[in-house]
């Protein structure tokens, strides 16, 4: 089953056809395609010059022998630009998810040459061959008729890190997100029609990518060229009139105040929005965040509206679900393959052919002294307890060992036991509380209280991060 396009409007454009639009005359000459700034004050950026650069930096692009080239961009207009035109001169774009020098140095086997911001110091670069690209279009040429090809598919690298950290590339070809640009917009588009898109997340990933540049665009929607990074700029922007794009990471930061304007929708996704936060989002905006579960891997598989902690999710009409004999989900998708199944690690308990409630990743059950422990359930059990916001588990090997360990941020309720009990009681407590539920031997031998659980640039957790936590509490003892 192909998505629905009965339910998209004439407004939206496939991504292959877009640069050939001629926005202007649909609307206005001033048409706008993103604001400079952090809000709409910020100097609009039309449509008309949005092709004229485009094509000036196709143009600079079809001159250079190199196939592939990494996109390194904090403006999000500017990462627009890089895009279409590499698209537009049969690029393979190269999307590096950490814009840090070593880790830009330790992809650059997968690149040829690069395009970027004044994010990126060139001369880190060397030797790959680098466009500054706003200096590069500061230098107007004369602009002759527009002409756009039109396009075969590109090839698009992401990467994404597994639980590791190590980077891992994931090619896809431009046609499958054109197809998720569709199934966002026949699932949520008419309800946004006029909006301005604001993000917390990068379009450095594929969940920024797609809901903050490539589906704007698709849909003729302005976007913040800025990325908002605090709380403070979610409370201080809220706007009937703009969509914002957010993670988990910020979005739970959010804390009780007195309600503000509202958005006209908030999504989430890149990991689970605790159920706190969602209550938050409706009290403070009152809208509950739309939550979306994908990967790079599979692009989205389902959505839901958080209102209560059993709040089933939904698959994207045209993604079929079942699960396996481990009852972990597998899909039938036209983002991945719609004649064959693609199995996941998300357990999961199906309730019909649509909805299904997630059990936590099969990938997370460890066994310790022949025992399999689910490492997802114990976060399940610690997070359910008054005292504690948010838990994160990990196996940690001991010298003659293997355990398990807890990362907690506490509540005001947790915090305060502690400063009465102290850290060895409070500790004991806790474990005496999850002998209910769980196995002694899976019951964590090490807590560390931290006010932060540490996640990376995607909003994820890293084992690795995780575990440095640890390490350093036994170098100070």
């Amino acid at each position: 089953m192909e998505i629905a396009t009965s339910m998209i409007p004439a407004s939206f454009v496939p991504l292959s056809q877009l640069m050939n639009t001629d926005r202007a005359t649909q609307r206005s000459v001033d048409f706008p395609v993103a604001f400079d700034g952090f809000n709409q004050q910020g100097q609009a950026i039309s449509w008309q010059q949005f092709q004229q650069d485009t094509y000036q930096l196709s143009q600079q692009l079809l001159a250079r022998s190199e196939s592939r080239w990494a996109l390194c961009f904090d403006n999000s207009y500017w990462f627009s630009v890089a895009f279409m035109a590499a698209y537009h001169s049969q690029k393979q774009l190269i999307i590096p998810g950490n814009l840090q020098p070593a880790a830009l140095a330790e992809l650059s086997q997968h690149f040829d040459a690069v395009l970027h911001d004044e994010v990126i110091d060139s001369t880190t670069l060397a030797p790959h061959f680098a466009f500054d690209v706003p200096k590069v279009l500061a230098k107007k040429s004369e602009m002759g008729l527009l002409q756009f090809k039109d396009l075969a598919d590109v090839a698009i690298t992401l990467f994404t890190s597994g639980s590791s950290g190590q980077p891992k590339a994931i090619d896809k070809p431009l046609s499958i997100l054109e197809k998720e640009v569709a199934q966002l917009q026949a699932t949520w588009g008419e309800s946004l029609s006029g909006v301005t898109t604001a993000s917390t997340v990068s379009h450095q990933h594929i969940y920024g990518l797609l809901f903050r540049i490539l589906w704007p665009l698709s849909a003729g929607r302005p976007f913040l060229a800025q990325n908002w990074q605090y709380p403070e700029q979610i409370i201080e922007h809220a706007d009937q009139d703009t969509v914002l794009i957010s993670s988990p990471a910020l979005l739970k930061r959010l804390t009780p105040a007195e309600p503000a304007n509202r958005y006209r929708a908030i999504f989430s996704s890149g990991g689970p929005l605790p159920l706190d936060a969602a209550k938050t989002c409706n009290t403070l905006f009152n809208s509950y965040p739309h939550e979306v579960l994908g990967s790079t891997e599979t692009g989205g598989i389902a959505h839901r509206q958080q209102r209560s902690s059993d709040t089933p999710w939904q698959a994207f009409v045209g993604t079929q679900i079942d699960v396996n004999a481990e009852q972990c989900l597998k899909i039938k998708s036209p983002l991945v393959d719609i004649a064959n199944w693609y199995q996941t690690a998300d357990q999961c308990e199906l309730l019909d052919d649509q909805h299904f409630i997630l059990k936590g990743r099969a990938d997370r059950v460890i066994k310790i002294e022949e025992k399999r422990i689910s490492l997802s359930e114990i976060e399940r059990r610690l997070n359910q307890l008054d005292d504690i916001t948010e838990a994160a588990v990990i196996p940690y090997q001991e010298p003659k060992r293997l355990i398990t360990a807890a990362a907690i941020t506490l509540s005001p309720i947790g915090q305060a036991k502690l400063k009465q009990l102290g850290k060895g009681k409070f500790v004991l407590m806790l474990r005496q509380s999850l002998h209910q539920w769980i196995e002694p031997v899976g019951i964590p031998r090490r807590f560390r209280v931290v006010d932060e659980i540490p996640l990376n640039t995607q909003g994820k957790r890293l084992i690795s991060d995780i575990e440095q936590l640890f390490h350093s509490e036994s170098r100070s003892k």
